[in-house]
């Protein structure tokens, strides 16, 4: 992980540049720039996927490090919630999933921001009945301190 860190500050005079200004970075600048910004896209959606994974294993540790404080959260049903109301669900919930999985997965980052639109599939049982569920996900994640952190999601039930 210190790697990364190492090779996103090593490259990341360019990308805080102006569009104008980074147009004069030198080819191996520009270079740094598309495989920082290729390791960023693969640890979105890494993340991405590890969201699905934690929910189905009610897995809140998962939630306290990649979730950030100010998290504020928009559930099927349309119920706003905060970081702590979800840790709460996620470790409640009634139901118990045998897969639950990310697909589809979409990353666009602009700058210190990214937006991540995926499929979430799942497959389980509640209250003693199966059930089987598709939603589209957009979370939006800023990147920090602490790396990748998502500060805001919206979950819609498909139909079916």
């Amino acid at each position: 992980m210190k790697k990364l860190y190492i090779l996103i500050l090593l490259g990341a005079s360019c990308l805080l540049l102006s569009p104008s200004t980074r147009a004069q970075c030198s080819p191996e600048e520009r270079k740094e720039m598309a495989a920082d910004a290729e390791m960023h896209r693969e640890e979105l959606d890494i993340l991405a996927r590890d969201t699905a994974r934690a929910v189905q294993l009610k897995n809140p540790s998962f939630f306290h490090r990649v979730y950030g404080e100010d998290f504020i959260g928009t559930s099927p049903n349309g119920t706003m919630v905060d970081k702590a109301a979800l840790i709460a669900y996620v470790q409640n919930s009634p139901a118990t999933y045998a897969t639950f999985v990310a697909t589809n997965v979409r990353i666009r980052i602009f700058e210190d921001t990214a937006i991540v639109t995926s499929v979430w599939s799942a497959r389980g049982t509640q209250d003693g009945r199966g059930f089987s569920r598709q939603s589209r996900v957009i979370q939006i994640f800023v990147y920090g301190q602490r790396g990748w952190q998502v500060v805001a999601s919206q979950e819609t039930l498909l139909p079916g």
